[in-house]
């Protein structure tokens, strides 16, 4: 068995709303083991014998069968989340900033969104691997600032998903934590 972030995209925002406790619920019956949710921001470790792409499918039928909207996943191993967060150059608490680390689960996606975002006047961002990268946003102006509006287009909703680099150490440590027994 092997431990894994699944990181959902768009849940309670935008008419979407799933209780943690029914999405537990409708995991463990698709056959994961280990269902852990963080957050109500769609956040949940899972442990499978299947490898990252088949736990990213089977994620996905799981969401559209239980909950009945087209669900996309990004799925990381406990390992590869740990590196990413030890790749990040830009710090975890910070009163002047929020760092974010933004995934997808298609590299040419994230190559054309990075691109697009070094384009933006004032944005600070950095490549963490072929699924992530890392941006900063101001304190209290992440939803206003210019990357977090280029990343919002719809163009990347279906590849793509934010989290906050806080929420990414709480998911690291669930995931080692179940990793570990």
């Amino acid at each position: 068995m092997k431990s894994y972030a699944v990181f959902l995209r768009g849940i309670n925002v935008g008419g979407i709303n799933i209780k943690m406790a029914d999405l537990k619920t409708a995991l463990a019956a698709h056959g994961f083991e280990g269902v852990t949710t963080l957050l109500a921001s769609g956040n949940v470790v899972v442990a499978s014998s299947l490898g990252a792409a088949a736990v990213k499918t089977d994620v996905e039928a799981c969401l559209r069968e239980a909950f009945g909207y087209d669900a996309w996943v990004v799925v990381l191993t406990a390992a590869r989340v740990a590196a990413l967060i030890e790749a990040c150059p830009y710090p975890a608490e910070d009163k002047t900033t929020h760092t974010y680390v933004t995934l997808s689960s298609d590299t040419a996606v994230l190559d054309e969104l990075f691109e697009a975002g070094s384009r933006l006047d004032g944005t600070q961002q950095q490549r963490l691997g072929p699924e992530a990268m890392a941006w900063l946003a101001p304190a209290g102006g992440t939803l206003d600032s210019p990357f977090s509006k280029l990343s919002a287009k719809a163009r990347y909703k279906s590849t793509t998903t934010t989290r906050n680099l806080r929420t990414m150490i709480k998911v690291r440590d669930a995931a080692a934590s179940l990793e570990n027994g």
